[in-house]
């Protein structure tokens, strides 16, 4: 069975064919990095105008690279819940043209689930139950996924994401657009002990973040700085404040899954790709004898071949949605339907 998957939710527009919701044969993703990193963060409008500019070619360009023709689509999937309202729109615009022209099955997903996705289009056996923490700019779960389409939203961020504070504390520096990348880099040359930041809501009993309170404190610790004239060095600064972010990450998550007793965690989402991030779960997982599941880097940032993945399962068990389908950009993720049983 041959998904189109299309994902659209903030800057990146992507186009996939996935087979039988695991084998990707084709993952087409265009990056809008250039458009908006002099801004230090996605301007909406200027994504929806890229996405509407490009979207038609990423598509076709997914279809040549996998070989077939849009005859040979089996259905359509498209992400119609969660991200940018104007971004979303024209994917889902894209998905309803083609489904209609061609009489196909359309299936509107959810981003979030894309992302839960992700690992499992990667590990189409791994054993559920299991945790996954979703970490990127936009959004920071801990979900407890039963089954296919079966969730359970265990944990939020109250503020910011992990990932929009490190674009943010980039952004302070002058660094990169997006700040993940280049703070990881960086922090590898820096001591993670030179600067005590706060944990925020590491010892608290839920599961829920808070990533502001150490973003200030980041802030105002440059700030005090240049106020004194004293020089800060950049890669303890960083080391210190990515260590901050992971230790809560996998803090949450860890006692998330020994509190439900699941044998898994995965970690989906942008962040996901952060190299000592990847490392401190793999030593804490081994530590506490449970199995830890990472996308390839490739999977980790938006894409459409989770949105395939995630499609096949859906359509798989009968679902499709309607003609009338609307992009819809804070849908809560367990309020969304689950598969039919």
């Amino acid at each position: 069975m041959l998904i189109l998957g299309i994902e659209t939710a903030c800057d990146d527009s992507a186009a996939a064919i996935v087979q039988n919701g695991h084998l990707i044969l084709s993952n087409i993703v265009w990056g809008q990095k250039e458009v908006h990193k002099r801004f230090g963060g996605v301007v909406p409008e200027l994504a929806a105008r890229r996405h509407t500019e490009v979207i038609t070619h990423v598509i076709q360009e997914s279809l040549d690279q996998a070989g077939i023709t849009f005859q040979d689509i089996d259905a359509i999937a498209v992400n119609s819940m969660r991200g940018l309202i104007r971004s979303i729109v024209v994917g889902v615009s894209s998905a309803k043209a083609i489904a209609y022209t061609l009489n196909k099955p359309l299936i509107g997903v959810h981003h979030i689930e894309g992302h839960i996705y992700s690992t499992i289009l990667q590990y189409p056996d791994m054993p559920f139950p299991f945790v996954c923490l979703t970490v990127s700019g936009g959004h920071n779960m801990i979900i407890l996924v039963e089954d296919h389409g079966k969730y359970q939203v265990l944990g939020q961020t109250h503020d910011d994401a992990a990932g929009e504070a490190f674009d943010k504390i980039a952004k302070l520096l002058s660094l990169e657009y997006p700040g993940g990348p280049i703070i990881d880099k960086i922090a590898k040359q820096g001591n993670p002990k030179a600067f005590d930041f706060p944990r925020p809501m590491i010892h608290r009993s839920d599961y829920d973040f808070s990533f502001s309170g150490l973003k200030t404190a980041v802030m105002q610790t440059v700030d005090k700085s240049q106020k004194q004239n004293i020089s800060i060095h950049i890669p303890d600064l960083l080391a210190s404040f990515q260590q901050a972010v992971i230790d809560v990450l996998v803090s949450k998550t860890v006692r998330a899954a020994n509190d439900t007793g699941v044998s898994a965690i995965a970690v989906a989402g942008g962040v996901s790709a952060n190299s000592l991030l990847r490392t401190t779960f793999t030593q804490v997982a081994n530590t506490i004898q449970k199995a830890v599941f990472f996308p390839d880097i490739s999977l980790c940032t938006d894409n459409g071949a989770m949105i395939a993945a995630l499609g096949y399962y859906r359509f798989r068990s009968g679902f499709t949605s309607q003609m009338t389908l609307d992009a819809q950009s804070n849908k809560p993720l367990e309020s969304w339907s689950v598969l039919p049983s």
